[in-house]
């Protein structure tokens, strides 16, 4: 997983600084320097290194390197504009810190439940059934139902545009793609015993869903500020990785937090102690 992860950040890193310098959008913000993109990009993938290794440890590591590149931006920069800036932070950020969550959530080390579908997955990868190898393939799941169903439905049934930022999305698309999020996630429940319950695979499958859905937006605003119609041409008929891949980059933190500090809270909601313990066990992770 390391391997992929690395040859996403370094891609997605390269197909964001294309943005970064294509001619519509340095009309209105000045692209940093090459060494200032090269440096995020190293960066970048230096994050998903130290995640790997270190069991996504890496708050300290994006305070230094935010600051190694602000350093950087004004020793190369004569007259560093606050948009470079913002724009190169904003790369370490989202082709760095946030596929590193991924590398997070997979190492989460806890045994998943024992149930046939847990032990098959076993006997097939060789790699032991834990809760990160689960609740990654529940959100890629989730993620490529939610894609789905929003195409089908909106494709068969969309009347209602649902933003401006991209004019084919429609609202009953939107409702479809969400549909099939919770319907992919209480699936993963009952064939993996994770998340805990019903209503935990429920708001899983939103917080995907949403978190996806949004992913997508954004990518959608930078290629409409760069004037670009694809991020890229890595995949023949598919443009660039980030247009197959926008929806996956705030889903894997999305996704960690659920299970980090969302399931926890509901699992203590319905045990003894109610709201107090469920509170509790939601803000343990912080103290750890």
């Amino acid at each position: 997983m390391l391997a992929t992860a690395l040859f996403v950040t370094y891609q997605a890193s390269r197909e964001y600084f294309g943005f970064m310098t294509s001619k519509q959008m340095s009309k209105g913000m000045p692209p940093p320097p090459r060494v200032v993109s090269v440096a995020t990009t190293v960066m970048c993938m230096g994050m998903t290194v130290f995640s790997h290794f270190y069991r996504g440890k890496i708050g300290t590591l994006l305070a230094v390197a935010s600051f190694a590149l602000l350093v950087l931006q004004v020793v190369a920069n004569k007259r560093p504009k606050f948009a470079q800036l913002a724009s190169s932070l904003f790369g370490l950020f989202y082709c760095g810190w946030l596929p590193s969550f991924w590398l997070k959530l997979r190492n989460l080390a806890l045994p998943a439940p024992d149930t046939p579908a847990a032990a098959f997955l076993t006997g097939i990868t060789g790699w032991p059934t834990t809760v990160g190898l689960v609740a990654v393939l529940t959100a890629v799941a989730v993620i490529i139902a939610a894609d789905t169903g929003a195409y089908f439905v909106g494709k068969s049934l969309g009347r209602t545009k649902l933003t401006d930022i991209s004019p084919k999305k429609t609202v009953e698309g939107a409702a479809g793609g969400m549909a099939a999020a919770v319907a992919t996630a209480l699936g993963s429940w009952a064939l993996f015993g994770w998340p805990g319950s019903p209503l935990a695979a429920v708001v899983l499958g939103v917080m995907v869903f949403f978190s996806s859905l949004f992913g997508d937006l954004i990518e959608s605003i930078m290629k409409r500020d760069a004037g670009m119609k694809d991020s890229g041409d890595l995949i023949p008929g598919h443009g660039g990785l980030l247009d197959r891949f926008d929806s996956y980059i705030f889903s894997g933190a999305v996704t960690y937090f659920f299970s980090v500090f969302v399931l926890p809270f509901l699992n203590a909601l319905h045990g003894p102690g109610g709201l107090s313990a469920a509170v509790s066990a939601g803000l343990a992770p912080l103290g750890a």
